[in-house]
């Protein structure tokens, strides 16, 4: 839960730090940030269509737990974590001071980081080998990176 706190703390900053005039963000950015929200919508749709009733806000492993591993979760490990990544980013496209959009990303992902490596560890918990061999062949939440 302390990675949510700080994930949200990301947020805070983005949206306390805003450009003093809006409509300074230029077109091609505000197009960008809507293909990047609009993108974050729908993966993040798939996702949790996806995963179903294993859904859970805090990171937990049930007995009845099944380790998903196709659809959006065949992309990257954690797709939730990316599409709200993408959709800090689209906002910070839009609504932010630049330093503060660079600082709010750095910060969401730190609290990303947290959340990634506690839920890691509870499924390499639960599937020890299916879980080692999914994490070698599938980035946590950026694809292609770590």
């Amino acid at each position: 839960m302390f990675g949510l706190f700080v994930e949200g703390l990301a947020v805070a900053l983005a949206w306390r730090f805003r450009r003093v005039d809006p409509d300074r963000a230029a077109a091609v950015w505000m197009l960008l940030a809507i293909a990047l929200a609009a993108a974050a919508i729908l993966f993040l749709g798939w996702a949790l269509r996806h995963l179903g009733q294993q859904w859970r806000i805090k990171a937990v492993v049930t007995a009845d737990h099944e380790l998903v591993t196709s659809g959006p979760y065949g992309v990257v490990r954690h797709p939730v974590f990316a599409s709200m990544l993408w959709m800090l980013a689209a906002n910070v496209l839009v609504v932010s001071e630049i330093w503060a959009g660079w600082c709010a990303l750095a910060v969401y992902v730190a609290g990303t980081e947290i959340r990634v490596r506690a839920e890691d560890r509870l499924l390499a918990r639960r599937f020890p080998e299916a879980f080692a061999a999914y994490r070698s062949r599938v980035r946590a939440y950026v694809p292609f990176v770590r």
